[in-house]
């Protein structure tokens, strides 16, 4: 396995739509840095929040999910309470070769003001939205920008294809768009 660098990942944006919309060279005038960058695409979060609220001391429970506990902005600046998180996607589209994993990891910059990113893994012949969870570890409100980058996803060629991809077994999570909440 091996991790594909720049020329391959435009080429796949290019000739197969990995990437809607690519962004070929790494943006970062004035904002948190995106596009394609040496082994990785750094992704943008879009406008769309679900900032978590515990106003009805709800449990968060993965097989009973309420989306009672966010409240929904669309903005160019969300706050993130103090020791809260909120989930929000990608503006890219991704479409993952059926030999190829993704693994994703967090921009330093929010890292370095204790907002950890977090996603599961791409699964080979996934497509979507990718939904984001950012973490606010601090004991302060900190922001998160739409329309800059957000984290970077790192593409990780197999030798050979897997038997069975995600599109093939029918993932709950295909194709998904917009903010997608957790599904059992």
């Amino acid at each position: 396995m091996s991790i594909m660098p720049d020329h391959w990942i435009r080429d796949q944006a290019s000739q197969h739509g990995m990437i809607e919309p690519f962004v070929e060279a790494q943006k970062r005038e004035g904002c948190i840095s995106y596009g394609v960058s040496s082994y990785g695409y750094d992704a943008r979060v879009a406008d769309d929040f679900m900032i978590f609220t515990n106003v009805d001391n709800a449990v968060v429970d993965p097989k009973d999910f309420s989306d009672d506990t966010f409240v929904k902005r669309k903005t160019d600046i969300c706050i993130i309470p103090p020791n809260s998180f909120v989930l929000a996607r990608t503006i890219e589209y991704f479409k993952i070769p059926n030999d190829v994993l993704v693994i994703c990891l967090g921009k330093s910059t929010y890292a370095r003001c204790g907002i950890i990113v977090n996603v599961t893994p791409l699964e080979p012949g996934w497509e979507g939205h990718v939904t984001l969870e950012f973490s606010n570890t601090t004991t302060l409100p900190a922001k998160v920008y739409a329309n800059e980058g957000a984290c970077q996803f790192l593409f990780f060629k197999g030798d050979t294809p897997c038997e069975v991809t995600y599109a093939d077994r029918a993932g709950k999570y295909m194709k998904q768009t917009g903010v997608t909440l957790p599904k059992l």
